[in-house]
């Protein structure tokens, strides 16, 4: 039953991601065809991170509150119809009320990652977390591939194929997921004193706890790193590289093949060895050193070889710090801090093209990836001291884990 509860849950991310960033290759065509300017279209796609922000926590304690099935049905169906008026749309007011209503819904990965949370232990949670990373990775591959084709037939085929997606992910939710929650839990919530969903004083008293506070601070630093590199990556390639689309965005599928390698082979290999603390120290620390190379990489077959490297990094901090954070609180909360967590990552990603783009446009090219390097690096030795520097932490300087990751790494073609 639990297996195919989380085979389930692969199947709604991945359908979700599909439905996503299907449209994304085409986003700046629809909307120069309806007279965007490149300073709207920039603001056309931050729109979908912006509502994140807000809807993350609401839809995480809704969650808690009312099922983790409802809500995900309910948020699922609100993205069938983003797309809908994406395909439909003839104004450019209407093309950005699309790109919100879909941010409002998208936030339900926080959902996903309850779910998970409510039907596996602490030993399986990372392991099991680690197929909501594969699934986003294997989206992000198949996505912008699929709206490249489609597009060749029509500009509105992608999103209309994208509500087909998310109307067969309902239909999957309701029919065949069981719901996570018992009675007993949402008895136990319902009786529980009323919160406001998006509640400021909450958010201060997350950054104040002890254990979720410097999981959050880090959060909000690899983040901002982690946006830097993904929304300015294709402009650094083509003023360091002078790559074409199609190379750009072969590399990006090499990196998001990498990512899901790492998320099946290596995330459940060292979870069951290492401590939270320790994989983070460590994947942080390579993190951080990849990034701060590729901002300096001068060949295309360099930045392959470094890319193994960089996808662990990234991959195995993203899913372990998940992993933390549910379990920093009591179940109950699990949906609203993953909520929280996703509203986070999303905020990052609003400055973080801006921040990118203006490093290439009036710096050296390298700088992003050094920018993005720093950021990340500087969480090493806050995470020692928050997270290792204490009475009975467990060891985290620990060689083997460094050992098993590198272990666990995907080999580039040209033998990094």
């Amino acid at each position: 039953m639990k297996n195919r509860r989380l085979l389930i849950m692969f199947a709604i991310v991945l359908v979700d991601m599909l439905s996503f960033s299907i449209v994304l290759p085409l986003l700046p065509y629809l909307a120069g065809d309806l007279g965007a300017s490149a300073a709207q279209i920039g603001v056309l796609i931050a729109m979908y991170p912006l509502a994140q922000v807000f809807a993350s926590p609401i839809l995480g304690r809704l969650s808690d509150r009312f099922g983790r099935k409802p809500i995900l049905v309910v948020s699922i169906l609100g993205t069938a119809v983003g797309f809908v008026v994406l395909a439909t749309a003839r104004l450019l007011p209407i093309l950005f009320v699309s790109r919100f209503i879909d941010g409002i819904t998208g936030g339900n990965i926080s959902v996903a990652q309850a779910y998970i949370a409510d039907v596996t232990d602490e030993k399986e949670r990372g392991a099991a977390l680690g197929l909501i990373g594969a699934a986003f990775g294997m989206g992000f591959i198949l996505g912008p591939v699929t709206g490249g084709l489609l597009s060749g037939i029509s500009y509105a085929l992608p999103a209309w194929v994208g509500a087909g997606l998310a109307l067969t992910n309902a239909l999957v939710v309701i029919f065949l997921l069981p719901e996570s929650l018992t009675a007993e839990d949402k008895s136990r919530l319902r009786d529980r004193p009323k919160r406001r969903v998006l509640d400021p004083r909450g958010l201060a008293e997350a950054f104040a706890h002890k254990r979720v506070g410097p999981l959050l601070a880090m959060r909000t630093a690899t983040g901002l790193g982690f946006a830097i590199f993904e929304t300015s990556f294709a402009l650094w390639a083509i003023a360091a590289l002078s790559l074409s689309p199609q190379a750009n965005g072969a590399v990006l599928g090499y990196v998001g093949i990498l990512s899901v390698i790492v998320q099946l082979l290596v995330i459940k290999r060292i979870t069951s060895r290492f401590s939270d603390d320790g994989i983070l120290l460590w994947s942080l620390a390579i993190a951080a050193v990849a990034l701060a190379l590729w901002g300096f990489v001068p060949s295309v077959w360099m930045l392959l070889a470094l890319m193994p490297a960089l996808s662990v990094g990234l991959a195995v901090t993203n899913t372990v710090l998940t992993s933390a954070l549910t379990k920093a609180v009591h179940r109950d909360e699990v949906g609203g801090i993953l909520g929280l967590q996703t509203s986070i990552q999303s905020f990052t990603r609003i400055p973080a093209p801006v921040i990118g783009g203006a490093l290439i446009g009036f710096g050296p090219v390298w700088s992003p990836g050094l920018l993005a390097g720093v950021t990340v690096g500087a969480m090493v030795p806050y995470a020692y001291l928050k997270l290792c520097w204490r009475p009975g932490a467990p060891a985290c300087v620990d060689e083997d884990i460094a050992q098993e990751i590198s272990a666990g790494a995907p080999r580039s073609s040209s033998g990094a």
